[in-house]
């Protein structure tokens, strides 16, 4: 079923590029044949189901979700009182309109429910981003929205990630997002350049010339977290950007491992040496990705890293890219760059041990106890605030005067 969707004003300010109206003009793009937008009341037909947003409010994708698919006439209120959005089931929406600008009687909405963020029972694990946030509607200002972005920014990370990803890009990364928003520059094209770059790290790697490799190598990585972050904040996730991305992200490890591998063959590998070296290295790296698959898709219906705490520490230092190049960079600057590749096979390999035995103690709960669970979902921030886990994988809900200014 079609529900009609009107968006009331816009923003005073945009927010990483966007005003609140183009924001939510994209965000329901990603409902495709379920929503209709309409620029004028009259092209909403009679007895059909309306939407009704305020543009200057930033909307969790969550709530946008929940308001899309519910039916039921109800008013959507925000922590401070302020309307913003309205669901109509049933009803005249040109008077329900007028009555929420104040240019009614007040009638046409007076027997509407209103609603809060708990009210809607949304979730709070957002699992394809491995994390645990509180849903938010918050006005848009010009004195909050700094924090709005830096808000948007943070929330397009995974909660679970590696260790350089979480502590070491976000800084820049978000400066460099930035940069990327004013001059205009798209994901899908930040995604195209690291390609490039992932090609001449190894191209680098074969040749023995580790520095510049490692040099291109680590400005892959951090261009690999960029674009992610620039398509969630500007709301330009894309099909093809999307494929590419996880593409590249599965491919190029161990091609590079493999180059790093042949770049040692003219100082201190031999060549059949380095063949039993390769199968190791690849029956490691891709029996980590099978564990995983398996884990996801025949036990836990969700990403094993997010299953109990141990999980997510060990995806810190788990045997994925950034991790590895961390040894790599290490052997490097000891000149001792077979030491390196090594490393990274042997990590590979108990990394990958690691995770096989996650599968079997996954396996056998579900078998005795049922389905798994996220140790997300047992959090409570009153009670679990000051645990370690809980503190380095989840964030608390920023506070701010969400508060329409009026005269």
């Amino acid at each position: 079923m079609t529900i009609f969707v009107y968006i009331i004003g816009n923003s005073e300010i945009d927010v990483w590029g966007l005003s609140g109206r183009e924001r939510l003009q994209r965000m329901l793009k990603a409902f495709n044949k379920q929503v209709t937008l309409v620029d004028d009341l009259s092209n909403i037909p009679k007895g059909v189901q309306a939407l009704l947003l305020c543009a200057d409010h930033l909307f969790d994708a969550r709530v946008l979700s929940a308001l899309v698919h519910t039916r039921l006439n109800l008013v959507l209120d925000s922590h401070s009182d302020q309307t913003v959005a309205i669901c109509i089931a049933d009803g005249n929406v040109p008077n329900i309109l007028a009555d929420f600008l104040g240019e009614g009687n007040g009638q046409a909405i007076s027997t509407f429910s209103h609603y809060t963020l708990e009210d809607l029972n949304l979730k709070l694990q957002q699992m394809n981003l491995k994390k645990k946030d509180a849903p938010y509607v918050l006005f848009i200002n010009s004195s909050n929205y700094k924090i709005l972005e830096s808000e948007l920014f943070a929330g397009s990370y995974k909660g679970v990630t590696d260790l350089v990803t979480k502590w070491i890009w976000p800084m820049p990364a978000f400066w460099v997002t930035h940069l990327c928003v004013r001059i205009g520059l798209q994901p899908n094209y930040v995604t195209l350049i690291s390609l490039v770059f992932a090609v001449l790290t190894g191209i680098a790697f074969w040749y023995g010339n580790y520095g510049i490799g490692l040099v291109m190598g680590w400005f892959m990585t951090f261009l690999d977290t960029v674009d992610g972050k620039l398509a969630r904040v500007t709301v330009t996730s894309s099909r093809f950007g999307d494929v590419l991305d996880h593409s590249l992200d599965i491919i190029h490890p161990p091609l590079w491992y493999m180059a790093w591998g042949v770049g040692l063959t003219a100082v201190s590998i031999s060549a059949p040496d380095l063949q039993i070296l390769m199968w190791l290295m690849f029956i490691g790296y891709i029996g980590g990705r099978v564990c995983e698959g398996v884990f996801q898709f025949c036990i836990g219906s969700f990403d094993m890293f997010i299953w109990r705490k141990f999980d997510s520490f060990n995806r810190l230092i788990t045997a994925r890219r950034n991790p590895n190049l961390i040894l790599l960079t290490c052997s490097w600057l000891m000149n001792q760059p077979e030491i390196g590749f090594l490393s990274v096979i042997i990590w590979q390999l108990l990394s990958t041990a690691i995770l096989a035995m996650r599968v079997v103690v996954g396996w056998r709960v579900r078998r005795h106890h049922g389905p798994l669970k996220s140790w997300f979902e047992e959090i409570t921030h009153d009670r679990n605030e000051g645990e370690l886990a809980v503190r380095i994988f989840t964030r608390t809900p920023i506070s701010i005067n969400d508060r329409r200014v009026t005269n």
